[in-house]
């Protein structure tokens, strides 16, 4: 069986220096960690035997809670084998925890720092149920995306990127599906993210990745990034993971100068850790 790096997704938090770092691999086995984006700093929170499905999953504005949704396939259980959680950053445990019972849906998005959108919503059929709830934040009832795009992950991945200033500008409808998305970085650059669909996914690689591209409009550059699972623009700099590490850098005319590797995920221990609540 080959071995492949640790995968990495990243949410950020949009009103504070802060960041989740999601990190896979084994396929069984993921970690949360901490990333302090003033001083480049990382914590480990906790692991879990089991999947967290990081596209249907989002950070507050303010870097303290975060919503996600899991899996361990342990169906009779009283989390029903899949799970939405809310829990303070960067740890799993859940303040508020809904038990799901299947794959679909699942997840969320902040709305504010203190209330969140429960992507399937409560009661019926293989709805989420409350084992248990809490009044450090709150369900927004109200909120629903302004776009559906499905049960799966880009039904919470999308509205998300948009929301984060990511604009959709193509959908490529062939044998595999590519949503191709664009966000402004300085100047007259772009950073191109384009969001693959697809079963019978490269390996290594799940049924929904993502490749990237640089491209300058003022000189018609277009950099490829294939290897970059994730990127996002962190303020006067980019940043963005290639096989199981974190880096970050900056755009200049030519392109990408000041490169470094902030953060190496592949060597950790899956070692367990008691959340301070």
């Amino acid at each position: 069986m080959a071995n492949f790096p640790a995968r990495i997704h990243v949410l950020l938090a949009s009103d504070a220096p802060l960041g989740l770092v999601i990190r896979r691999g084994p396929s069984k086995r993921v970690a949360t960690i901490l990333w302090n984006r003033r001083s480049d700093e990382f914590q480990l929170g906790q692991c879990l035997k089991g999947r967290i499905y990081e596209r249907r999953s989002d950070l507050s504005p303010d870097g303290k809670h975060w919503i996600y949704f899991a899996m361990n396939g342990q169906w009779e259980s009283e989390a029903k084998g899949s799970w939405t959680a809310v829990a303070r950053v960067p740890y799993l445990k859940a303040l508020g925890m809904f038990p799901k019972g299947d794959c679909w849906n699942g997840g969320g998005l902040w709305t504010s720092n203190n209330e969140y959108w429960l992507n399937g919503g409560l009661g019926g059929g293989q709805a989420h149920t409350v084992l248990h709830d809490t009044k450090e934040v709150s369900r927004d009832k109200r909120f629903e995306p302004a776009e559906n795009f499905g049960g799966e992950c880009p039904g919470v991945y999308y509205p998300r990127l948009i929301r984060d200033g990511w604009r959709l500008v193509e959908t490529v409808e062939t044998a595999k599906r590519k949503d191709i998305f664009e966000k402004p970085v300085k100047k007259s650059w772009l950073l191109r993210k384009i969001a693959h669909v697809e079963s019978g996914s490269p390996d290594g690689k799940g049924c929904y990745w993502d490749e990237h591209q640089l491209i300058c409009a003022k000189s018609e550059t277009q950099i490829d990034c294939p290897n970059w699972e994730w990127a996002e623009v962190d303020g006067k700099r980019l940043v963005w993971a290639i096989e199981g590490k974190l880096y970050c850098g900056k755009l200049g005319s030519n392109g990408l100068y000041d490169e470094t590797q902030l953060y190496d995920f592949n060597q950790m221990d899956f070692k367990p850790i008691e959340a301070p609540y």
